[in-house]
């Protein structure tokens, strides 16, 4: 995993799409908090959307005509019923066609509005800061090396 204080100035010289300075850029979105926010924001929406309710619906009467259909005992594997009743959900197909529903009723209208301001202003300040970093510390090198080779002790004016 990438640790972005060793590699903060090396953003700056990397090419656009590079994988380091992708990586870099995403631990940034992470550490502002950017995914959670953008998390908690759909799952505000999703269950007031008719793809949600729609699936959820269908979920729940596969699940009973599933569990309709079994020989109840006092015996029976518990575990063995659920493993086969998530298999048969997943092999339905129907969660994957309605999760994209939702994704296109909850998140797709938040891409351009809401997601990509916020990522657009994250990436131009990780870029500005890496930038400034790299300035600031090549000023104070400067600095430092004209310090050391001053032979008079001219007071330092602000």
């Amino acid at each position: 995993m990438l640790n972005m204080a060793e590699n903060t100035n090396s953003g700056a010289n990397l090419p656009s799409g590079d994988p380091q300075l992708i990586a870099l850029i995403v631990e940034h979105l992470k550490s502002r908090g950017l995914f959670d926010e953008f998390r908690r924001d759909c799952l505000a929406d999703v269950d007031t959307k008719p793809a949600y309710q729609n699936l959820r619906q269908k979920v729940d009467n596969f699940v009973a005509n599933h569990l309709s259909s079994q020989d109840w005992s006092p015996s029976i594997n518990k575990n063995q019923v659920r493993n086969g009743l998530r298999q048969s959900v997943v092999q339905s197909g129907m969660l994957e066609s309605g999760v994209d529903r939702i994704i296109t009723q909850v998140v797709d209208p938040k891409l351009n509005h809401i997601f990509r301001p916020h990522i657009e202003k994250a990436i131009h300040d990780f870029l500005a800061s890496d930038k400034g970093e790299e300035g600031a510390s090549n000023l104070t090198c400067e600095a430092d090396q004209q310090d050391a080779t001053s032979s008079s002790a001219t007071p330092k004016t602000q």
